[in-house]
């Protein structure tokens, strides 16, 4: 079965700004937010509540999970064409943000993940390979006014 070209980008982050960032297993040297594609039947928050559990063993639903309302339509990596049907070429990545209290102990899946840090957002910002996940980010302290 084809993957449905349409995903999430969840920015996980503290409130002073630590954002998650995930280093593919695929490609070592590769660090990322949490993201994922949207299964047959689920909304698009539903798909940001499992990527993050798949993903990190958070329970989404017990911390502040945003939708930015943030769209970005990107080509497909060529060498990752393979999972969608034979005619697409774009995937659609939506936004969303989950902030935490502070920096807590994640559960990384050893499939998709070989490491994880949290660093903070500018630096974050720098380190994804993603030009959207860079951008999104970038968007935190939008999103996410600091407060004393």
């Amino acid at each position: 079965m084809y993957k449905i070209p349409s995903s999430v980008l969840v920015v996980v982050h503290t409130q002073d700004l630590q954002v998650l960032l995930l280093e593919r297993t695929d490609h070592p040297g590769y660090w990322q937010s949490v993201t994922g594609s949207q299964d047959p039947g689920e909304t698009l928050e539903q798909t940001a509540v499992r990527e993050v559990y798949e993903e990190t063993g958070l329970r989404a639903f017990e911390h502040e999970l945003t939708d930015w309302c943030i769209e970005n339509r990107y080509e497909i990596y060529e060498e990752w064409r393979w999972r969608y049907a034979p005619d697409v070429r774009f995937n659609v990545e939506h936004v969303f943000g989950l902030r935490l209290p502070t920096v807590v102990p994640v559960r990384i899946s050893a499939r998709e993940h070989l490491n994880f840090i949290w660093s903070p957002w500018e630096q974050a910002a720098q380190k994804v390979f993603s030009e959207s996940n860079a951008h999104a980010i970038l968007l935190l302290p939008e999103f996410n006014p600091v407060t004393d």
